[in-house]
């Protein structure tokens, strides 16, 4: 009875468990310890690939293969100088195994020396029989010093040994975009897609770039090859609906989003974009619907909420925006977007201690837009704390120096406040930076707007 070679690593694994179970030592060639310990490193169990690397070297002692597993255990617990030593003992008996070398690097790597690691990874390439997996590290290593063009290179380098290596032409399109070279990428794809005319991926990459170029009409026929090629990618027919509500064929988006729902569980952003299409097209009870699953779906997707909130508060329901928000908020207490919609809430609902809550929290949390310091002096003003508003102000004059706003709002505050040499510094102050904005003072201050002091300020600077 023949196994295959999945099914040989299962029994080597199970024959292994068995043996430490009974701590009856069996023995094991060195080939199925390095598919029991390989198998542990990839499912994250470092304890157990260790014990399992110390019996293979007690059985197998002049395994190379055992002790360059045992390097990389050492690597991985930052043992830099131990793996250094043991890797130069096994260079001095194979000289010629890619794999040192490959070791070598990554321990140069972890130590910021990416150029050194180039060199060595170079190496590794005179000696390998995986050229994709070497130029691969060496395009991570040109990431890594932020060298995108070269990065580029060794990513093709290694989709050229090994068509197949999807996380190589993903970081190829990587650098391309940040290296904001849309049209190439679309050649690169195009004389990929030559050889590799059923490339699902491909296609979809294609369409993303057009999407990025506002070419709809384009991405759209990428998704489309992206789909026959696999009818099954999820991927595809979320970004096609992407397009088609750009397109304005809401009802087509919709479906394709359906669709990606059919496939596979449900995915808040299919949900999300559902609802958003069904809002345009004027369905607000199917729009709802989906914001609500949205937020069932996904209670720490900020952009579900917002979608709710904003959704009532376009429609003037402000108490069922307040009810949302106020979810929001119990979820996450710490997002910037959810305060700044809390406070404007409140204040249309006039809970003008609310209000100032919210602009204050979102300053807090570094919300630094005009608006909001502006928002938040106006209420505290209203409610009788003009030494607070003024505070706010001069914080706001840090970020804003030159606003006319904030510095009209200064004066106002500091006359009614009977300091009259502070409000006129700030009323010339504001009327040198904008004239025609000392209508704020006249809205917000008519009775310091009326005083004869501040209207022959202003009559000044409209002579001048």
């Amino acid at each position: 009875m023949k196994f295959n070679h999945e099914e040989e690593n299962n029994f080597s694994i199970t024959r292994y468990e068995s043996m430490l179970r009974s701590n009856d030592v069996k023995f094991f060639d060195s080939d199925e310890f390095e598919s029991i310990i390989h198998h542990y490193l990839e499912n994250g169990k470092i304890a157990k690939a260790k014990k399992a690397i110390s019996l293979g070297l007690s059985q197998h002692p002049s395994s190379v293969n055992l002790k360059l597993l045992q390097v990389e255990v050492l690597v991985f617990e930052d043992r830099l100088e131990q793996a250094d030593t043991l890797l130069a003992q096994l260079h001095a008996i194979e000289p010629e195994n890619e794999e040192i070398y490959i070791q070598k690097a990554n321990i140069l790597s972890k130590r910021n020396e990416h150029f050194k690691a180039i060199k060595l990874l170079n190496k590794a390439l005179l000696y390998t029989n995986d050229e994709a997996d070497v130029y691969s590290l060496i395009g991570m290593e040109y990431l890594f010093i932020d060298d995108f063009e070269n990065a580029k290179i060794n990513f093709m380098r290694c989709l050229e040994a090994d068509d197949q290596d999807y996380s190589a032409l993903y970081n190829i399109i990587y650098c391309f975009d940040f290296l904001d070279q849309h049209e190439e990428a679309i050649g690169y794809l195009n004389m990929f897609l030559n050889k590799n005319p059923y490339c699902e991926v491909a296609w979809h990459q294609v369409g993303k770039q057009y999407f990025d170029l506002k070419e709809y009409k384009k991405a759209l026929a990428a998704f489309d090859f992206a789909i026959i090629s696999d009818e099954y990618f999820i991927g595809a027919y979320l970004e096609k609906g992407k397009v088609l509500e750009k397109l304005k064929r809401y009802n087509e988006a919709i479906e394709n989003y359906r669709i990606t729902l059919e496939l596979d569980d449900p995915t808040s952003f299919a949900l999300l974009r559902i609802g958003k299409c069904f809002e345009k097209i004027g369905n607000d009870d199917l729009a709802i619907q989906h914001y609500s699953k949205t937020v069932h779906e996904d209670p720490l997707l900020d952009k579900g909420w917002i979608a709710i909130t904003d959704y009532y508060m376009r429609k003037r329901n402000y108490q069922k925006a307040l009810y949302y928000i106020n979810k929001a908020i119990n979820i996450d207490g710490e997002n910037v977007l959810y305060w700044k919609r809390y406070a404007k809430i409140n204040n249309k609902l006039a809970f003008f201690e609310e209000a100032e809550r919210g602009y204050r929290k979102a300053l807090e949390l570094g919300n630094y837009e005009l608006e909001t310091w502006l928002n938040r002096s106006d209420i505290l003003r209203f409610l009788g704390e003009s030494n607070a508003a003024v505070q706010n102000l001069y914080q706001a004059i840090e970020f804003y120096p030159d606003n006319a706003e904030v510095q009209y709002r200064l004066a106002g505050l500091h006359y009614e406040r009977q300091d009259h040499d502070k409000g006129e510094y700030h009323i010339r102050k504001a009327l040198e930076l904008d004239y025609e904005y000392h209508i704020v003072l006249e809205e917000l201050f008519e009775k310091v707007f009326h005083l004869t002091l501040v209207k022959n300020i202003i009559s000044e600077y409209k002579v001048n």
